[in-house]
């Protein structure tokens, strides 16, 4: 099960290395990665017999995470008006 975890965690960072083009596949890819870091830590957690409390503190910050990402690409299509990377240069925008 462990081997299956941290093969979609390389296919996640695959995708965040070989997305350039939107933001939002950036961002999708950062949420699959850190979800499953999450699966991971709560069957570390899980397994040793661990609180699991830290895995509720650990889904907060990445809740916080995705509605910065998220916000920070509202703010970006409403000032320049899309969301590719390659069309704008980041210091005018």
């Amino acid at each position: 099960m462990i081997i299956y975890l941290y093969f979609m965690f390389f296919c996640g960072i695959w995708v965040f290395c070989s997305g350039r083009n939107h933001l939002l596949i950036i961002l999708l890819s950062l949420e699959f990665m850190v979800l499953i870091v999450y699966m991971i830590l709560y069957n570390f957690l899980y397994f040793y017999n661990y609180e699991l409390f830290f895995v509720v503190l650990f889904l907060t910050f990445s809740v916080c995470e995705g509605a910065l990402g998220l916000s920070i690409l509202v703010s970006m299509i409403r000032s320049c008006g899309n969301d590719y990377l390659n069309s704008y240069n980041m210091l005018q925008c």
